[in-house]
């Protein structure tokens, strides 16, 4: 039987609940960026919109520019996630700010000019977005302290669901009194509060070990360094299975959520409250899925978070056959709830498990490839509607968002989401 030293955290004491990472200025500053990051990754596409709206852009602008926004997203993020592990992570969370920042500007300079001009920028700004996400989940691991970084993840993610409930309100109301040029500019400021208000946090690697990490990794070239960390990826059993767990569900149910909810709420209602009430919902039960787990430490934190990544299939199956409207928005309240059960902890995970020197690669493939993958559900689902039908579709949808996680669960380290046994995992 193991030492009590070697035992996971999951089977250990539960951290002092008093010491609330709120009250650590450091972490506020971080919040505080990425908060600002988020609102602004947010607003772009809404922003846009407005421009759709006042006839200054049209439709296919509109997608011209947001597929040039994804193909920065993903460009960047890899070469982020070696630059934040090469270099400081604060400093790649500067300058992916700073580039997101002057873009929204040439994006205002073009608008009913050149699309060419917008389309560039916009790449440049998802590219900035995506260099944050890998050094602002690296960073969080320096910022806080191992017994509270669950508690920081669930703040951080609640940063991102009050953004997204009061943000279309927000927009709208600021759209009164300025034109999109304006918004745009403003998407700008939000950008350079993401650039300069988080800290400088511990680095992974201290002293000459730093030195000689960094003097190593410039001989070194960034795929053979990005490959460096998914060799890291492939250590832990756990992190891949759930990986692919989530890939799946964001491939499949997502689009169904982004694609097949609108038309249900269109043909199968005939109004757009069904739609507009199932996201509500769904936000909703995500910030009371935050705040659970936030404090919430279960004896299996592995398969709890992947039975609330299961939970999603629940929002395709409420779409499979005609119920009250409001069997579907607690269908989405309940996939709401079971998303942050799952992103909580496994952020956590990660920043326990994965080396510190690795961290922000191996948090680039989890992006590259959960969110990466979407926009291919999103193309591929529409043509399986048409070719299949609705039903059969979702009835997939689902299917693949209960069987992934429940495969994902059969890995043993999956269990805690951890390579070393608990106490349970003893014979």
């Amino acid at each position: 039987m193991p030492s009590p030293s070697t035992l996971s955290p999951s089977s250990e004491s539960p951290p002092d609940t008093q010491r609330t990472v709120l009250l650590d200025v450091a972490f506020l500053r971080l919040w505080t960026g990425a908060t600002a990051s988020g609102l602004a990754t947010w607003a772009l596409p809404f922003v846009l919109g407005l421009a759709v709206l006042d006839r200054t852009l049209t439709a296919t602008d509109l997608g011209l520019l947001l597929a040039a926004r994804t193909v920065g997203f993903l460009a960047a993020v890899p070469v982020a996630g070696v630059l934040a592990d090469r270099h400081s992570r604060r400093r790649v969370v500067l300058w992916a700010g700073l580039a997101s920042a002057a873009a929204a500007p040439v994006l205002a300079a073009g608008l009913d000019r050149s699309v060419l001009l917008m389309a560039t920028a916009a790449a440049v700004a998802g590219a900035g977005q995506g260099a944050c996400r890998p050094a602002y989940q690296a960073l969080t691991a320096e910022v806080v302290d191992a017994d509270r970084r669950q508690q920081a993840n669930a703040a951080m993610t609640l940063s991102v669901r009050v953004t997204t409930l009061v943000g279309p309100s927000l927009a709208a109301l600021l759209a009164v009194f300025f034109d999109t040029g304006a918004l745009l500019v403003g998407i700008g400021l939000l950008w350079l509060v993401a650039a300069c208000v988080p800290g400088r946090g511990k680095p992974p690697v201290a002293g000459a070990d730093r030195s000689e990490s960094v003097a190593r990794a410039g001989r070194t070239s960034f795929v053979a360094e990005f490959t460096e960390g998914v060799r890291e990826a492939r250590r832990h059993p756990w992190f891949l299975a759930g990986l692919g767990a989530l890939t799946a569900v964001i491939a499949t149910g997502y689009s169904a959520t982004g694609v097949a909810l609108p038309l249900v709420s269109r043909d199968e209602y005939g109004t757009e409250v069904v739609l507009a009430g199932a996201m509500t919902a769904y936000t909703a039960g995500a910030l009371a899925g935050a705040l659970l787990i936030a404090r919430w430490r279960p004896r299996s934190p592995g398969w709890s978070a992947l039975a609330g990544l299961a939970a999603y299939g629940l929002a395709p199956l409420s779409l499979v056959v005609p119920v009250h409207p409001v069997v579907v928005m607690a269908a989405y309240a309940v996939a709401g709830v079971g998303i942050e059960l799952f992103n909580v902890p496994w952020f956590t995970a990660a920043q326990r498990e994965v080396a510190p020197d690795k961290l922000a690669r191996v948090s680039s493939l989890d992006f590259l490839l959960s969110y990466g993958l979407a926009p291919l559900g999103l193309a591929l689902i529409a043509p399986a509607i048409d070719a299949f039908g609705a039903r059969p579709v979702l009835v997939g949808c689902a299917i693949v968002c209960f069987a992934a996680p429940a495969a994902a669960a059969l890995v043993p380290s999956a269990r805690t989401f951890s390579r070393t046994p608990t106490r349970d995992d003893t014979p």
